[in-house]
């Protein structure tokens, strides 16, 4: 005999499962081992699941047994009876399971794991394999599982096999009327009490410094669909780590759930002889009180739980560290401290750390007249220090509990890094929830997946196949040198935000050229460097750039002023960087590929959608990040944070920008105008008052902004009908941009941009002569001829012509130049000079005469091919005397 079975406590996908296996199996016997969840139960009674001839397991003998095939399940204590089958001599064990394996596995003759969202889903890739057939009551069946267990395609554990498996069931013809019936239903009244109860009586517990949510409940019958409740109170009151422990009839129920690594709640469960995965379990507790599981549960959350870091202070310490020697003066102290923004500062005696001093008392000593003094007279030469080894937990009692707000770290008395109250906060983040953009599935197939593996597989389903596996080749190569090597900048905001991106940015911990020119050697790659800023741009045989740099922070001599550049670590290489969002990084040496890093909260800002600077002198310092500010807030259709548009405010107001380099802000305009929503941008710069740091005269008044709206309309015009041609919109929206400007304010803003030379530089002033040609068109009292067209458009470029379609008020005008994009600029003669040799007319200045002739006459439509416009010179141009040659055609 054949049986398929599950777990006890059967829910839809153990339900689903065992009819798939049905499908797979169609002489087994499908038997439950014991309870059912009420809503299966409810799924009995309303359903033709009778068809499906269930047997009750007292009647199977299990003497008989030869193959027992086990469903959505693999521990041998969630089977009830069938759990002396798995070790018996002559049974043949056949398992399929979605949950990650456990040290208590039983190990089966067959054994099928993917972790997918549902068991269901693997067993529908066998069922498609093999072209087995399913009715509409079995693919309803099956859907139910998929559902229940992905939480309806939503959780984050679902899998493209789950969306694959559901579609084929769908095509089936899966009733989703009647699953959407069965997921979803109203809490009953005794539901409704007991969630009350769970609420009320929830207490937080901080363990090892992770806070672990208990609540309790009590009823007197059984109360179904805990789980449920569950759900519903750790959404409710948006908990990570959540254990409910419900007594019902003579039983204790225990439901959990978690949002971070470093709670595997199925752990607990099986502790409490139940199951599940990390992120979602549960247990059924006979001949225990309430009370003494809850005791049991704290004291192996004691044992289990690990410190909440689980890393050192070297993880999380910056370096390389800013010092000062204790003969430097308080003068010397407090420029490095206003230069690079810090405000405590390690005191060094021949290189030893000695002692600590903090910006408070740098300035009371340089208010005192004090400056001239060395810093030792009035440093701190009693502190506590860390070493890199040490656990987090220190850190957090000396910074928390010392009151230092600053810890030198030192190996060996010399200083390898410093941590702060931040640095403490930042390591707290990391480690209350899992990293990532979402926290991890309250439900689903596999294991809670570390940070690293979850971005991974955003980078593999984002990136090209090819740009993935280099990646990673990268992060090996780093490793065998010795480095660090991260992805950082735009690409990683945008794989977050799911656009594509393949500007491939790294910084690398250690020498950044070395690595570049490591790389260059190893695929044959071309490499440019710059010395002076430690970066290289490597262009791979296949076509891929990457900008490489060594990891380095900056610091201005003032504001808008070009950074001077010192190497420095990947906190604070990304702490120079503009805003939150395009401050993440990701690892890629192997052993950490994927794990993203975020110091500064970019994560929590993409998905708030806000644009938040790191510093709040950033656009003091830097001015064209306010340009950039709106740029991206415009592009993803972010909000500015509070803080931001207050900085940003007063740094205009201050007139900041007025000291940008006309390159540098060129460059930005630049930028702006090739977004995809330009006009929208200059809307927000003309709402802050930033176009007049262009020209004190531009205004985005109706009339500009009616002449940017139009300019765009023909850019799409255009370029719906010309793919081939290579042009730039951009430079069509800046000469619109100065539509409106008289002669001497045009100039002002060239010069202002620095528009000197270069073909941008030809485009603009090929506006002077467009406008010419508009005045010229509205003098005309009659429509102009072909010819007349060509002659006066010939000269402009396309970005000029498009400026003119969008300025002209005159239809006729309008017409004029599309008839001249669409028609006139590609007509040319048949016949050349060689003809006209040929012909016997003299070589000489007369060839460029008679041939522009023939080019008007074929504008105007006078002749028509190389026949005609022969006819027509010879016509036009009689060979008689001195025009005839010497060697006519023969």
């Amino acid at each position: 005999m054949d049986v398929i079975t599950t777990h006890i406590n059967a829910d839809f996908d153990a339900l689903g499962s065992m009819v798939a296996a049905k499908k797979l199996y169609p002489d087994a016997v499908m038997v439950f081992p014991g309870s059912q969840e009420k809503s299966l139960r409810r799924f009995f009674l309303h359903s033709l699941l009778y068809a499906f001839s269930f047997e009750k397991a007292r009647k199977i003998d299990l003497k008989k047994v030869r193959r027992l095939i086990l469903v959505d399940i693999r521990q041998k204590d969630r089977i009830g009876p069938f759990a002396e089958l798995v070790d018996a001599p002559g049974v043949e064990l056949h398992v399929y399971d979605h949950h990650p394996p456990t040290d208590q596995d039983v190990r089966g003759t067959v054994e099928v794991y993917k972790p997918y969202g549902a068991t269901v889903s693997l067993l529908v890739e066998l069922i498609r394999e093999r072209s087995l057939p399913l009715s509409p009551e079995d693919a309803t069946i099956l859907m139910l599982g998929i559902y229940e267990d992905t939480g309806s395609l939503l959780f984050s554990s679902t899998t493209v096999q789950d969306l694959e498996a559901a579609a084929f069931l769908l095509r089936c013809g899966a009733d989703l009327r009647v699953v959407s019936d069965l997921i979803t239903s109203e809490l009953t009244q005794d539901q409704v009490i007991m969630l009350n109860e769970l609420i009320q009586s929830r207490r937080a517990y901080d363990i090892h410094g992770i806070e672990v949510n208990i609540s309790e409940a009590s009823a007197d019958g059984y109360v179904g669909d805990l789980a449920v409740l569950v759900h519903k109170l750790k959404d409710m009151e948006n908990l990570d780590v959540l254990f409910v422990l419900a007594r019902m009839e003579n039983r204790v129920f225990l439901v959990a759930r978690s949002r971070i690594r470093e709670v595997d709640v199925g752990e607990f469960a099986r502790f409490f002889g139940g199951g599940g995965h990390p992120t979602a379990a549960s247990a059924t507790i006979k001949d225990l009180t309430l009370f003494q599981v809850r005791e049991k549960l704290l004291s192996r959350l004691g044992e289990v739980l690990k410190p909440l870091w689980g890393k050192t202070v070297r993880d999380y310490m910056s370096f390389p560290v800013k010092t000062v020697e204790k003969s430097d003066t308080v003068e010397q102290a407090a420029e490095v401290l206003n230069r690079f923004s810090i405000s405590s500062l390690p005191i060094l005696d021949e290189g030893r750390l000695c002692g600590i001093i903090n910006r408070q008392t740098v300035e009371k000593a340089v208010y005192h007249g004090l400056q001239g003094e060395p810093v030792e007279r009035f440093m701190t030469a009693h502190f506590q220090s860390l070493a890199p080894d040490d656990p987090m937990e220190k850190a957090q009692s000396a910074l928390v509990s010392g009151g230092q707000r600053f810890l030198p770290v030192a190996e060996d008395g010399r200083i390898v890094g410093v941590l702060t109250r931040m640095d403490l906060v930042q390591s707290l983040s990391h480690a209350v929830r899992m990293p990532g953009e979402e926290p991890l599935p309250e439900e689903g197939t596999a294991a809670a997946e570390e940070r690293e593996k979850r971005v991974t597989r955003l980078m593999q389903e984002r990136l090209p196949r090819r740009v993935f596996q280099l990646l990673s080749e990268l992060g090996e190569i780093a490793e065998e040198l010795g480095m660090r090597v991260y992805l950082v900048g735009g690409v990683v905001r945008d794989l977050l935000l799911r656009r594509d991106n393949l500007d491939l940015d790294l910084v690398v911990e250690g020498e950044g050229i070395a690595f570049a020119e490591k790389l260059s050697e190893r695929y044959q790659a071309r490499i440019r460097t710059h010395q002076r800023f430690g970066t290289a741009r490597v262009l791979f045989p296949e076509g891929y750039p990457i900008d490489i740099a060594t990891a380095r922070l900056e610091y201005y001599d003032k504001p808008a002023a070009l950074p001077h550049v010192e190497w420095s670590s990947l906190k604070l290489d990304l702490y120079r960087r503009d805003f939150t969002i395009n401050s993440l990084a990701i690892r890629l040496n192997s052993g950490s590929l994927g794990e993203l890093v975020d110091f500064f909260g970019g994560q929590k800002d993409i998905k708030d959608k806000v644009v938040r600077v790191i510093q709040s002198m950033s656009f003091i310092e830097d001015p064209t990040r306010i340009f950039r500010a709106l740029r991206f807030a415009e592009r993803f259709g972010f909000r500015l944070g509070r803080q931001t548009k207050y900085l940003m405010q007063n740094a205009i107001r201050m007139g900041f920008p007025e000291q940008l380099d006309g390159r540098r802000l060129f460059s930005e305009l630049k930028l702006i105008l090739g977004e995809e929503r330009p006009v929208a941008i200059l809307e927000r710069m003309h709402a802050f008052g930033l176009l007049r740091f262009i020209h004190p005269g531009l205004s985005l008044d109706a009339r500009l902004r009616g002449m940017l709206e139009r300019a765009r309309e023909v850019c799409t015009w255009f370029r719906l009908l010309y793919l081939d041609v290579q042009w730039e919109e951009w430079i069509v929206l800046l000469l619109a941009l100065m539509a409106f400007l008289n002669g001497d304010d045009f100039h002002q803003v060239c010069t202002r941009l620095d528009l000197r030379s270069g073909k941008v530089a030809d485009r603009v002033r090929e506006k002077g002569e467009a406008d010419k040609v508009l005045r010229h068109f509205a003098a005309s009292r009659s429509d102009p001829r072909p010819s007349q067209i060509y002659r006066r458009m010939a000269p402009l470029s396309i970005e000029a012509l498009l400026f003119m379609m969008a300025k002209t008020g005159r239809e006729a005008t309008r017409k004029a130049v599309s008839l001249y994009i669409t028609q006139l600029r590609n007509v040319k003669t048949s016949i050349t000079g060689t003809d006209l040799r040929q012909l016997g007319y003299p070589s000489g200045p007369l060839y460029r005469e008679i041939l522009d002739k023939v080019l008007d006459a074929r504008l105007n439509g006078e002749v028509t091919d190389r026949d005609s416009e022969i006819k027509w010179v010879r016509r036009r141009f009689p060979l008689k005397g001195s025009l005839r040659a010497r060697h006519p055609a023969g």
